[in-house]
């Protein structure tokens, strides 16, 4: 029973980053926009959390304060949110093609965090560790962004299906030509929604570095934006399956870790599984799954 609780706290804390990441990835995507960036807008928040809670402790003389975490968070949205912005630029603006832009900023987030790295810590890889974490829930998953990353699901399908925004915001991507002459601005509709998945993403990447560990580490999100782009698809661009996909990929990830040590499989297939069950999921339904019609689409008034 320990063992089969524990998995359950692991899986949930393991699906967290997934599931924030992943409706963001809704938000994008349902407006029109391919968001595959989100690897990179995790890694850029996860970086801001951390360095600037470390920067308020050397500046308070190392001390502990309830609002310091919180100020990381707030770094971390931001930043995943500028981020999003980029890209929403290049995209929208300037009719990029989304899929390339996404590649650059997941690049760019394996580089220019170890600059400043270089330059703050004198190394390329780690942030120093921060004593003011993300406060715990009280329960066993861990950190509260895992109970308002499950919260955020409801709210994210009534905010989708039950108002006029997200009406609109299914309208722009699906024809967006439509929506412009019933009224509905869908330039700024794409950039709304390509921004709030970066604040989303970015706020997962604070997650891992200030709440699940206490360091930004080089590429620490160790693929979370691509599985999370995995459950959209496997999700159906739904909130709810959304939320099933990601469960399912969280418990992957923390059966994994409690299968390592032992002598049951190899440990190379125990590092693989998540990334194996991602591939066999994508394999069995990305054919069976119909993305709003205009995504990828650049629009043009």
């Amino acid at each position: 029973m320990e063992i089969a609780i524990a998995l359950l706290f692991s899986t949930l804390r393991q699906a967290t980053p997934l599931l924030l990441t992943a409706l963001g990835g809704l938000f994008s995507e349902r407006s029109g926009v391919v968001n595959i960036a989100l690897e990179g807008m995790i890694l850029f928040g996860a970086a801001a959390a951390a360095i600037t809670v470390n920067r308020l402790e050397v500046a308070t003389g190392g001390e502990v304060a309830f609002w310091i975490p919180w100020v990381g968070l707030l770094a971390g949205a931001l930043m995943g949110g500028l981020v999003g912005l980029i890209h929403a630029v290049a995209a929208i603006k300037y009719r990029a093609d989304q899929i390339v832009s996404g590649t650059a900023i997941n690049i760019a987030a394996l580089g220019a965090p170890s600059i400043v790295l270089q330059v703050l810590y004198n190394n390329t890889s780690t942030s120093q560790e921060v004593v003011n974490r993300l406060p715990n829930a009280g329960l066993g998953p861990g950190s509260i962004l895992v109970i308002f990353a499950f919260l955020l699901v409801p709210v994210v399908w009534w905010v989708l299906f039950k108002t006029p925004w997200g009406l609109r915001l299914r309208a722009v991507g699906e024809h967006p030509e439509a929506a412009e002459t019933m009224g509905i601005n869908v330039i700024r509709m794409r950039y709304t929604a390509v921004v709030l998945s970066g604040v989303l993403a970015g706020i997962a990447g604070a997650y891992l570095s200030i709440g699940f560990l206490n360091q930004f580490i080089r590429a620490m999100s160790a693929g979370a934006g691509f599985i999370a782009l995995a459950a959209l698809i496997f999700g159906k661009w739904h909130p709810l399956g959304v939320l099933g996909a990601t469960l399912l990929f969280g418990f992957a990830q923390a059966l994994a870790i409690q299968l390592q040590g032992g002598d049951l499989l190899p440990a190379t297939l125990v590092q693989a599984l998540p990334f194996v069950l991602t591939m066999m999921v994508l394999a069995g339904f990305i054919g069976r799954s119909r993305p709003p019609a205009a995504v990828g689409k650049p629009y043009d008034k």
